[in-house]
């Protein structure tokens, strides 16, 4: 008899223990449903200030931008100070990077101003214009470099310079004519240009 009371003790204990167990699963279960689903933040967006000046919105107008027509000067700028310091070296540095910028600035605008023709005139002639500006600036730079090379006492470095410039410049202009100078100093040609009164050619006339 008590071996029966026992039985069925443990058998409600189990049953007890059964409906327990159930009833935590249900409410898990629940919770897990009715849990609002959790949202990724959305990365902030960045806000414009009242006030903020437009030209911090385009980088390449700000001093300290290379690609840009100042990244350039202030490149010619150091250059120039390297040179009064004597300071060969770091001159050449900075005028290979000067002309580097200036040779991108005016590739990048010839480009741009093929584009544009024949489709907006204005922006082609804008751009063309630039393309001409920065391939002067080069064409500065590169003569500078050529005169450091000559007080570096390396004409062999300076030459191929001075051929470029006169080559991109014209002989009739005055870089031109600079360039072409320094070659006649340099022993590399043996005509001066331009030449003088008296050492011009007579031209023919007919009689």
């Amino acid at each position: 008899m008590v071996f029966s009371v026992n039985v069925r003790l443990s058998h409600l204990s189990g049953v007890a223990s059964l409906a327990l167990i159930t009833a935590f699963s249900l409410s898990v279960s629940v919770s897990a449903q009715t849990e609002p689903p959790t949202t990724p933040a959305s990365p902030t967006q960045p806000q414009l200030l009242e006030g903020t000046d437009a030209n911090q919105l385009r980088p390449l107008n700000q001093d300290n931008t290379l690609l840009s027509l100042s990244g350039g000067q202030r490149l010619m700028a150091e250059a120039s100070s390297a040179v009064s310091a004597q300071n060969y070296a770091l001159a050449v540095k900075k005028l290979q990077e000067a002309r580097q910028v200036f040779n991108q600035l005016s590739n990048f605008y010839q480009e741009l101003a093929a584009s544009f023709s024949g489709i907006d005139n204005r922006i082609a002639d804008s751009q063309r214009k630039r393309a001409v500006d920065t391939a002067q600036m080069r064409d500065e730079a590169t003569y500078q470099l050529a005169l450091v090379h000559r007080a570096q006492n390396k004409p062999e470095l300076a030459v191929p310079l001075l051929v470029q410039i006169i080559r991109s410049q014209n002989p009739t202009r005055d870089l031109g004519k600079k360039a072409y100078q320094q070659l006649f100093e340099l022993g590399f040609v043996d005509s001066p240009y331009p030449r003088s009164g008296s050492d011009r050619q007579p031209t023919s006339s007919t009689r």
